[in-house]
């Protein structure tokens, strides 16, 4: 068919020439009449203008034919390089070819048969491209004939649908591999996705050139895959709330932000969308692994995972086990053992970007173990403000030594183990502050990747101060009030005082509840100096809270007041001097044993002062009544000694008869009852320490 067209063209090309020699034939006898009529210069001039036009149409017609010919011979050899340039040729020496403007009826002719032409080649090379095995010469080829062809955006269509097949096939072989790889995989396709973006552009730049138009598809169509990327790194991973998913997510951060700085030399920053895109992610894997977290750390029972930390992790808790329920120490392994799983699993552009809320979760998590330490401590009435502990705990914080070593424990991790395990986030964070990096240019949101230091341990404190406030209320309630409810330490003590002047006894003692409380707090003290052994700014501040717990409940409550200040009470000087002997008995307690306070001085000068209001309005008049301050002072001091050399045993004797101390199994885990009192050594019942220790107990001072 081909042949019988070429043939056919050739039949018409002659009967063109034929209709040229008519032409010629009638100029002729157009010669002929003008002769007879006369005019014979004229018809000359005519006949030889229309001779050279004639020769010269007859000449470009029959080229422009020979030319569509030699192209409909290229196209059916597919010879389609060597038409293209033809092509090319023929409009650079005839430039309104190309042109858009009006032309003759030949030339409108030939350009429609050209056109005509370059659609055929322009199919041929879109239908080549589609081949499923097309190499990289033949694409190129393509592009630069498409190119040729004026046809820039669908050349660089096919440029880029052809290398995203090329990235489609690549991630396709790898995926099947995926769950050999759950950790590193995401960093495998990362590099595929990465490595494809770096060379489409590459490409890009050499075949089309710095041509806005096309560099925007570019970043359009690279979007588009990482998009895909993070889709792809979702539906491969494992399962969220495991150790592998964190680490393939944060693997995943790491590389692709790796190569997103590479391109950005490129000129493609997609810094951005990456972790508009991957934050979600990210958060998701954080969360459901400090879910599990919890899991492992409060379910005792039904958790199966084994745990394995080092002698550096590990010794500083196991010295609590000889004091306490195995099931407490192992409590405290499980916390740092998760938190430190999580914290290994973490690269250092997921710190980078993340690592405030990675903070603010473990400080969280920290939180709920503290929640379950209060659990186990509470008492007969259980703490309402746990909502998220209803269920029973499995262990029950019960005696002195138990209950230490539960707070000794909270407080190691705290102190000591946690700083270890999250050092290198605040590393990694405070080498970024100090070198000036903009993280992401501030896109994530606030509390990402901007902590201060100083208020993650202060949340920490928080949660220390709540369990050690707990166990000092419940303690102190269980030293003021008896089983039956009924209080050891009420207003009535000082309305039944014996004679008419306190300052005429030559051996003055404090109410018999406050010299229990001085045994109470040597025998804790005892026990904290074996159990918290080498921690004594712990003991110190426990046993500081202790003693500003009794006066502060002394202040608040209201049954107490209510005696003293009811009309009908028989109050006496002797009551007001006994109730300011206590509270400076209670003072001199603290700043003997080594751990003064500020605020349990201001606490018992305010219930002085409230007692002296209250005496006065009586009748009594405190100037009369009161001896100096210094009386008091020297004579708490002078108690304190006696108490401890045993100088007062009538008086001791007669606190165990007016059953003011608790019953052993109560108390403590010593055998000593307070009767024996006198034979603990000072230096053994408090912990020796200095002042200056007290001031800043964990991470804040003592006041706060």
């Amino acid at each position: 068919m081909k042949h019988e067209l070429n043939e056919l063209r050739k039949h018409i090309s002659s009967q063109g020439i034929l209709v040229q020699d008519l032409m010629g034939g009638v100029c002729r006898e157009l010669e002929e009449w003008s002769q007879i009529s006369g005019d014979i210069q004229e018809v000359q001039d005519s006949l030889q203008a229309c001779e050279i036009n004639d020769m010269v149409s007859t000449e470009v017609e029959g080229r422009r034919m020979q030319f569509l010919d030699h192209i409909d011979v290229l196209l059916a050899e597919h010879k389609i390089e060597e038409a293209i340039e033809a092509i090319d040729a023929e409009e650079r020496s005839y430039p309104e070819l190309k042109s858009s403007g009006e032309a003759s009826a030949v030339d409108a002719s030939f350009k429609s048969a050209l056109l005509k032409s370059k659609t055929l080649l322009e199919n041929q090379l879109v239908e080549i491209s589609q081949q499923p095995l097309v190499g990289i010469l033949e694409l190129k080829m393509v592009l630069s004939g498409l190119l040729k062809l004026g046809k820039g955006p669908l050349a660089h269509q096919i440029f880029l649908k052809s290398y995203g097949s090329r990235l489609q096939r690549s991630i396709e072989d790898f995926l099947a591999l995926c769950p050999c790889y759950p950790e590193t995989y995401s960093a495998t396709l990362s590099n595929l996705v990465f490595s494809m973006i770096s060379l489409t552009t590459k490409e890009s730049g050499l075949m089309f050139g710095d041509n806005p138009v096309y560099n925007n598809k570019i970043v359009q169509w690279a979007e588009w895959e990482i998009e895909s990327l993070v889709r792809l790194v979702k539906e491969n991973a494992p399962p969220s709330e495991t150790a592998s998913a964190l680490r393939a997510a944060s693997v995943c951060v790491q590389a692709s932000l790796n190569h997103c700085s590479t391109l950005e030399s490129q000129g493609l920053k997609l810094s951005k969308l990456l972790l508009v895109l991957l934050q979600p992610y990210v958060e998701e894997v954080l969360e459901l692994n400090f879910r599990r977290a919890r899991r492992v750390v409060l379910d005792l029972v039904g958790s199966d995972e084994s745990i394995s930390l080092s002698p550096r992790f590990a010794s500083p808790l196991s010295t609590f086990a000889t004091s306490s329920d195995t099931m407490l120490v192992d409590c405290g392994m499980r916390f740092i053992f998760v938190v430190k799983e999580i914290v290994e699993q973490l690269t250092h552009l997921v710190i980078l970007h993340f690592g405030g809320n990675i903070l603010m979760r473990i400080a969280q998590l920290f939180n709920k173990y503290v929640d379950f330490l209060i659990k186990a401590l509470a008492g007969p009435s259980e703490d309402d403000n746990l909502t998220e502990l209803k269920e029973p705990v499995p262990y029950k914080a019960e005696t002195d030594s138990q209950q230490l070593a539960l707070l000794g424990t909270a407080f190691t991790i705290a102190e000591e183990l946690l700083p270890m395990v999250i050092s290198r986030i605040w590393n990694v964070l405070n080498e970024s502050k100090e070198a000036g990096i903009a993280v992401a240019d501030n896109i994530l949101p606030a509390g990402h990747n901007s902590l201060d230091p100083k208020d993650w341990r202060r949340q920490l404190q928080h949660s220390l101060d709540k369990l050690r406030d707990h166990f000092c209320r419940q303690y102190v309630l269980s030293f003021i009030y008896s089983r039956d409810g009924e209080t050891r330490l009420g207003g009535q003590i000082y309305l039944d005082g014996k004679g008419e002047d306190l300052i005429r006894n030559s051996d003055p003692l404090p109410s018999l509840p406050f010299q229990a409380l001085f045994g109470k707090l040597q025998q804790l003290a005892a026990v904290a100096g074996d159990i918290l052994l080498g921690r004594e700014k712990i003991q110190k501040v426990l046993l500081a809270r202790l003693t500003e717990t009794v006066v502060m409940w002394l202040s608040d409550e209201q049954e107490f007041w209510g005696v003293l200040e009811h009309d009908s009470a028989p109050l006496r000087p002797v009551g007001l001097q006994q109730l300011i002997l206590d509270m400076h008995f209670t003072v001199e307690i603290a700043r003997y044993a080594g751990y003064p306070s500020r605020h349990l001085h201001k606490i018992a000068s305010d219930i002085i002062a409230r007692a002296i209001k209250a005496f006065s309005t009586r009748g009594i008049d405190p100037q009369s009544a009161l001896p100096e301050d210094e009386w008091f002072v020297e004579t708490a001091k002078g108690a304190i000694n006696r108490l401890l050399m045993g100088a007062s045993g009538s008086d001791i004797s007669e606190i165990d008869d007016e059953h003011i101390i608790m019953e052993d199994e109560v108390i403590s885990d010593s055998d000593d009852s307070p009767s024996s009192l006198s034979s603990v050594d000072t230096d053994e019942s408090f912990a020796s320490a200095q002042m200056e220790e007290l001031d800043s107990p964990v991470y804040t001072d003592s006041e706060s």
